[in-house]
């Protein structure tokens, strides 16, 4: 498919090796995107993504960086601003789960839900925008989910740190419109990731039935979204979430 031009342009994606991340990763190398990504401690993840993407050679690069940790942020990107001076597209795709009913749920698995999924958000987002305001062009996607306007039992915690990347995004929008950034939000619902395929038959039965279409969708499915709002071809669309998700 194909929906842009994405030659000599340096895309970061956070949460890169794995499942959504991953899919956007190799969209964007294929669309001949340089690729920066950023995971959070899984090096043999990494080095098999790394692997499959050999064929892309020096057009992809993976550094281990906690998006939680601003000055790691900072560093990412200082290595990013000393080799290629500017950005074009910003993936925030790095996300966690700790799932628990509020009176049961650890203040630490609070906090840590919250750190990565909005605080990493900003530390990404901001840190992109100063590089984006150079060349007065730059593309933000946030990667939300439809448990932020559904809430879902035992995932308060992810649920508002979703909301708040909505948020966040709206606002951003405002903010660099004038300098032709655009800010979006992608929402998935339920994705054939790992996560899913680690379910019982019965709960997969129990979780498609949620679902109006009646099947999961694909990573791929989620990169072809994110793929049209990083192109030229999506530059009057900001300020908005686009949700995959079969209708639920």
């Amino acid at each position: 498919m194909t929906i842009g031009q994405f030659d000599q342009q340096v895309a970061v994606v956070s949460g890169a090796t794995k499942g959504i991340g991953a899919a956007i990763a190799k969209a964007l190398l294929e669309q001949g995107a340089t690729v920066i990504g950023a995971y959070g401690g899984d090096d043999a993840a990494a080095e098999l993504f790394a692997t499959e993407c050999a064929a892309h050679g020096a057009r992809l690069r993976l550094h281990r960086c906690d998006v939680a940790d601003y000055q790691a942020v900072s560093g990412f990107y200082a290595g990013i601003e000393e080799e290629f001076g500017s950005l074009d597209i910003l993936v925030s795709n790095a996300g966690i789960r700790r799932d628990a009913v509020l009176a049961m749920m650890p203040a630490e698995d609070w906090g840590r839900v919250i750190d990565v999924n909005l605080n990493g958000s900003y530390n990404m987002a901001k840190h992109a925008v100063m590089l984006m305001t150079r060349k007065k062009f730059g593309r933000i996607i946030f990667i939300t989910s439809p448990m932020a306007h559904l809430g879902f039992v035992g995932q308060s915690n992810y649920a508002a740190s979703k909301a708040g990347q909505i948020g966040l995004m709206r606002s951003l929008s405002k903010e660099t419109a004038k300098r032709k950034i655009t800010v979006n939000c992608v929402s998935p619902g339920f994705i054939d990731t790992d996560l899913i395929a680690s379910l019982t038959p019965e709960r997969k039965a129990e979780y498609q039935k949620l679902v109006p279409l009646g099947r999961f969708g694909t990573p791929d499915e989620v990169a072809d979204a994110v793929l049209f709002l990083a192109s030229r071809k999506a530059g009057y669309i900001t300020g908005s979430v686009l949700e995959i998700n079969g209708g639920i």
